[in-house]
């Protein structure tokens, strides 16, 4: 299994609203990509910044290229995440899971 991890900031005053449209668009979609075997999302406020990590979890490179597109290391957005975003991080990091409890 690969892990794909995302992170991105938004202001606290945001992060509700932003966590809504994450759960709402974001895990559909992940879930609707064959080879997604699941998603986490994670936060942790910082003063008036909130960040946000994405783990989705996949069965295989070829998975996350469907997902993702050829350049797998390029970070998705979705027209909304504009209003959200501090910033727009261009990439992202996988992992296979080495081990799992």
């Amino acid at each position: 299994m690969i892990v794909r991890m995302w992170h991105g900031r938004v202001l606290a005053s945001q992060a509700d609203a932003y966590l809504a449209f994450l759960e709402a668009r974001a895990i559909a979609d992940y879930r609707s990509v064959p080879g997604n075997v699941g998603v986490q999302l994670l936060r942790r406020e910082d003063g008036d910044v909130t960040h946000f990590i994405t783990l989705t979890h996949w069965a295989s490179m070829e998975a996350i290229a469907a997902f993702a597109g050829e350049d797998v290391e390029r970070a998705k957005y979705y027209e909304e995440d504009a209003a959200f975003l501090l910033e727009y991080e261009t990439k992202v990091v996988h992992y296979e899971v080495a081990a799992s409890g």
